[in-house]
């Protein structure tokens, strides 16, 4: 399905995209290849992260900085061919049992079938909060922009520029929110053969090791302060982001076309009733 968009908005979205991708770090000065013995390797002057996985291990890397609020972006290639059972992931993180986490997990699967991109937020080490996508390009074929808008009042989540959803802060209905943990950003593929690639039914196929995925463009544009009051005076767009109409008409031509689950529909999972925030605007 084609999604038409204004003149204007597709102008704003090209050099919205434009702007990051000219601002974009080097990940030689940006991260640290934290595991992996290896298979984690930063290439062209700093301009491409590779993570390799084979029967012995995944690899990962994390940012050199800690953040509150901010917004991140990179492009992702995923693992071509059969990558049932691995999963690449993209995604902010606290420490401790009371963690906040916001998450980009992309799900392998067999040859010829599309991947399941999981989203998630954790709020005070409290999760649950799942909605999986099956997206309208391939993204193995070609980079792809993946970013998280963070600020004190929403969390938003984009592929190429199309927000997917977004999770508001709703403290005012006794939610949790992400607002006073510093998280750093993190990258990792891994074996999840258990659960990844049709709730563990179909497992890796070790013969098609070592599986890679490639990271570049990456930029974090955030508050290294670990003060709320001095984040909140940032002088950044992100700061006090939100999706306007079109945006919101965007969101939900991608939740209606692309949307495979949702946590506040899951009547099952929640026998007791819905979270909170799935009842309100």
């Amino acid at each position: 399905m084609t999604f038409c968009t204004s003149p204007g908005y597709t102008s704003f979205f090209l050099l919205s995209v434009l702007v990051y991708l000219a601002n974009a770090g080097n990940f030689n000065q940006d991260v640290d290849i934290t595991w992996g013995n290896g298979r984690g390797n930063i290439a062209n002057n700093g301009q491409l992260l590779t993570l390799s996985m084979d029967k012995s291990s995944g690899s990962g890397f994390q940012s050199k900085n800690q953040y509150l609020f901010g917004r991140f972006d990179v492009q992702l290639k995923l693992v071509q061919g059969n990558s049932a059972g691995t999963v690449t992931t993209f995604y902010l993180s606290s420490q401790g049992s009371t963690h906040d986490e916001i998450d980009f997990e992309f799900l392998g699967n067999l040859s010829g079938d599309p991947y399941t991109l999981h989203t998630n937020v954790y709020a005070q080490g409290k999760g649950d909060r799942e909605m999986q996508f099956k997206l309208w390009f391939d993204p193995t074929k070609d980079f792809h922009t993946y970013s998280v808008v963070w600020n004190p009042s929403r969390v938003i989540f984009y592929a190429d520029g199309t927000p997917l959803r977004e999770f508001k802060n709703k403290e005012s209905i006794g939610v949790p929110f992400l607002k006073s943990q510093q998280m750093r950003v993190y990258g990792s593929l891994w074996d999840a053969e258990d659960w990844a690639t049709r709730g563990g039914q179909v497992k890796t196929d070790w013969s098609q090791a070592p599986f890679t995925a490639s990271y570049r463009s990456f930029s974090a544009d955030g508050c290294t302060s670990s003060d709320l009051n001095s984040c909140s005076k940032a002088n950044s767009t992100w700061m006090y982001q939100q999706l306007d109409s079109t945006a919101q008409q965007r969101m939900q031509w991608a939740q209606k076309n692309y949307m495979i689950y949702n946590y506040c529909t899951d009547v099952r999972r929640f026998p007791q009733g819905l979270p909170p925030e799935c009842n309100s605007n």
